[in-house]
């Protein structure tokens, strides 16, 4: 394990400071006369806006964006335009994207409102769930960009960061006044949008993926590996192109639990979905990861919802599954010398499911990058299978389409070090009227094809 430490920027102190256009201009030819930045990251507090709104003028583009949202709590964000990017095919791509982050921090200034909530630059990344990709791929393994753009918000307020070369640093003025004119001239819109009627044709492959289960089950049966998590795929196609935005609203109106998230590649192809999976959330050195496996449905009644409960709570089958994730998670973070402290099993009940779920805590040392605890963890066994290096071998084997992004690691990090990553599950690649959609279940002895499939 390589560690780096986070490199913090230069902070501009902003005391008194009001954010008007013409005092910005004032106060960028003073830093100019006074620092040689390569980068400078302005943050600013302004009327609260919906991120999805925002997303709704650039999803037509070919440029880089990120969004991502917890409807439960009301916070989301929204990221586009590139003032620096990395893209890698590299099997090395952790500790060269650690690099990448730290060699830009050491070059940026960061001024205005830091005190607030997503204030300062982030960087926005996704990998893919293999390092090395199949022919034919668009997109790189690793892409990880510090946006233009960016607007978080949480609740009732918002704060807009804008990240430039210092020799573009003019531009910023009229980026403020043109994000707060789009802000004043978008209406509010509904956070449910009825789905259009299409049609669509579908290639299903579901014989070919109980038949992967039976030959699955077979090798657990020869103790070649003790779990695997298959994929399967469905390729759609519509009459006229999927609406990002309305999909995304849809996603957020039916799984508010989850998190919803959408990635660009800057290849008009959309990655988005709704997953109830963290990676990891870091804030001021304070580690959370979940173990998540094991999954039964809802019940149409709550007495009903109880007993099904209870009952995955018992199941010898699904709490075994969930034993080898905790105890991946708990091995790995061990591995970086960190003492996880484990929290009892219970219930995560989202919409429409509910899953074995086990929250993880540990406090990070000094030095430790965010992107060495994302290497270690990824991928699960809730995504893989045990052992994991086996069981990703036999994935490659029986799995006939690209993961790429489905499964990985998306997320973000901050100047401070904070970040949070989720796992891309219950997710869908869509390039204008076609679509592919992902799911997957974790195969170990006593699985049954047919339920595997249906799961």
């Amino acid at each position: 394990m390589t560690q780096f430490r986070i490199f913090q920027p230069i902070n501009y102190p902003s005391s008194g400071f009001t954010g008007e256009v013409q005092e910005v201009s004032g106060l960028l030819r003073d830093i100019q006369q006074n620092h040689q930045p390569e980068i400078v990251s302005f943050s600013q507090k302004i009327d609260r806006i919906d991120p999805l709104d925002l997303l709704e003028t650039i999803s037509d583009s070919k440029q880089l964006y990120f969004y991502w949202e917890n409807p439960r709590q009301s916070e989301a964000i929204i990221a586009y335009g590139t003032t620096k990017c990395l893209k890698l095919n590299s099997s090395n791509r952790f500790s060269r994207s650690q690099q990448f982050i730290n060699n830009c921090l050491k070059q940026t200034l960061t001024l205005g409102d830091l005190h607030l909530p997503g204030s300062g630059p982030h960087f926005f990344c996704s990998f893919s769930f293999f390092p090395e990709l199949k022919k034919g791929v668009k997109s790189p393994n690793t892409t990880i960009f510090l946006p233009e753009i960016q607007i978080y918000s949480q609740k009732d307020s918002s704060v807009l960061v804008i990240n430039s070369l210092a020799k573009n640093q003019d531009k910023i003025s009229f980026q403020i006044t043109e994000i707060k004119q789009k802000i004043k001239n978008k209406k509010s819109n509904c956070y449910y949008t009825q789905t259009r009627n299409l049609s669509t044709k579908t290639r299903d492959k579901a014989q070919e993926f109980k038949q992967s289960v039976n030959s699955a089950l077979e090798s657990i049966n020869s103790k070649k590996f003790s779990k695997i998590v298959l994929a399967h795929a469905v390729d759609l196609i519509a009459s006229q192109p999927f609406n990002l935005v309305k999909s995304l609203r849809n996603l957020r109106y039916y799984h508010p639990d989850c998190y919803i998230f959408s990635v660009s590649n800057s290849e008009n192809q959309h990655f988005l979905g709704a997953s109830p999976e963290r990676l990891i959330t870091i804030n001021n050195k304070q580690l959370v990861t979940d173990a998540l496996a094991g999954s039964a449905p809802r019940g149409k009644t709550a007495e009903e919802d109880r007993k099904i409960g209870e009952s995955l709570l018992n199941n010898e089958k699904e709490r075994r599954e969930h034993q080898a994730v905790t105890e991946f998670m708990q091995q790995r973070l061990g591995k970086l010398k960190l003492e996880p402290q484990i929290m009892p099993i219970q219930l995560l009940k989202l919409s429409n499911i509910q899953h074995l779920w086990t929250a993880i805590y540990a406090e990070l040392p000094p030095g430790l990058h965010p992107l060495d605890i994302v290497a270690q963890l990824h991928p699960t066994p809730a995504v893989a299978g045990v052992p994991t290096e086996t069981a990703c071998a036999e994935i490659r084997r029986y799995e006939s389409f690209e993961r790429s992004l489905y499964a990985a690691p998306i997320g973000w990090i901050d100047y401070q070090g904070n970040s949070k990553f989720i796992v891309g599950i219950r997710s869908a690649l869509i390039e204008g009227n076609r679509a592919r959609l992902y799911g997957g279940a974790g195969i170990v002895a006593g699985s049954t094809p047919d339920k595997e499939y249906a799961e």
